[in-house]
C-alpha cells in the first residue's frame, strides 16, 4: 500500500480522479494551495489536479522543488492539457482523469521505482557548498560549522548561539521552505515550550546583523515560512553549469 496525496480545489475529490478510490493505496486530500505543502508527509506521492487550472498547478510544481521537496508528482490533466506540460515543471508522470485503474497502479509503480531525480541533484548541490573544513560558503558568506562563527566579506557576525544555529540550518538547506513550528521543533528542540513567534524574532535579528545588503539572503514565504535564498551569484553559477552540461 503506497501513502497518496491528491491535492485539489474540486468540491467532489472522488471525481478528479475516479480510478484512485478502486484501488487499496491510502488517500489524503489536501487544497490546493501553497500552505498544503507542509502539510504532506515526507514519503508520499503527491497527484497534482491540473485539470481546470493549469498556471496553479505549474506554480505549485515549481515551489514544491524550491523549498528542497523530493515529493514525486503525477499530474491529473485533460486530454487538453497535454500540449501545455514541459520538462520544466519538474513532475515525475503524468496522467489522464479518466484513466483506468490498472494504468494508474502502472504509472504509480514506475515513480515509486524511479524515485526523483530533483532531489538527487539538491542534495549533490547542498553537498558541494559543504568543505571539508566543515564551512559552508555561500557568495560572500561563511558559515564555519565546526567554529560556530559566521562572517561576510571576511568580517565576523556577532552572532548568539540560537541565531547562528538559525542562520546554520537555513543556509544547509539552500532554497527550503520551512515554517516557524519546523524551524522551532529543528533548531530549538522538543522539549522548548516558546511560541513560533521566537522564530520570527530571531529572523528579525539575523536580518538585521547581515545588514541592509544581505537580509534578503532570509527570505519569506507568504502564508508558509522561510528559506535561505542564495546570493544570485551562485544561482547564475548553477545556471551556467546546467547549460554547459546542456551544451555538452
Amino acid at each position: 500500500m503506497t501513502d497518496l496525496t491528491l491535492m485539489t480545489s474540486a468540491d467532489d475529490p472522488a471525481s478528479v480522479l475516479p480510478s484512485l478510490a478502486l484501488l487499496s493505496h491510502r488517500v489524503r486530500v489536501l487544497p490546493m494551495d501553497a500552505a498544503s505543502l507542509v502539510k504532506m508527509p515526507e514519503n508520499t506521492i503527491l497527484f497534482l489536479d491540473a485539470r481546470d487550472d493549469l498556471a496553479t498547478a505549474k506554480t505549485l510544481c515549481r515551489l514544491i522543488h524550491a523549498s528542497g521537496l523530493s515529493t514525486p508528482i503525477v499530474l491529473i490533466l485533460t486530454e487538453g492539457g497535454f500540449t501545455v506540460v514541459t520538462s520544466q515543471w519538474g513532475i515525475s508522470d503524468v496522467v489522464v482523469a479518466s484513466a483506468s485503474p490498472a494504468e494508474v497502479e502502472a504509472r504509480l509503480r514506475l515513480v515509486s521505482e524511479r524515485g526523483n531525480s530533483f532531489a538527487t541533484a539538491g542534495a549533490a548541490k547542498q553537498a558541494d557548498e559543504q568543505t571539508q573544513e566543515g564551512q559552508i560558503r555561500s557568495g560572500d558568506l561563511v558559515v564555519d560549522t565546526n567554529g560556530y562563527t559566521a562572517s561576510l566579506h571576511g568580517h565576523p557576525i556577532d552572532l548568539a548561539y540560537k541565531e547562528f544555529e538559525l542562520l546554520k540550518y537555513l543556509v544547509q538547506h539552500p532554497g527550503r521552505v520551512f515554517t516557524r513550528a519546523q524551524l522551532l521543533q529543528e533548531v530549538w528542540g522538543y522539549d522548548y515550550y516558546g511560541g513560533t513567534r521566537t522564530v520570527d524574532v530571531h529572523i528579525r535579528r539575523l536580518r538585521a546583523k547581515l545588514g541592509g545588503e544581505y537580509e534578503h539572503l532570509i527570505g519569506t514565504v507568504r502564508n508558509v515560512g522561510y528559506r535561505f535564498d542564495p546570493p544570485e551569484d551562485d544561482a547564475r553559477d548553477e545556471d551556467a553549469k546546467s547549460a554547459a552540461k546542456t551544451g555538452a
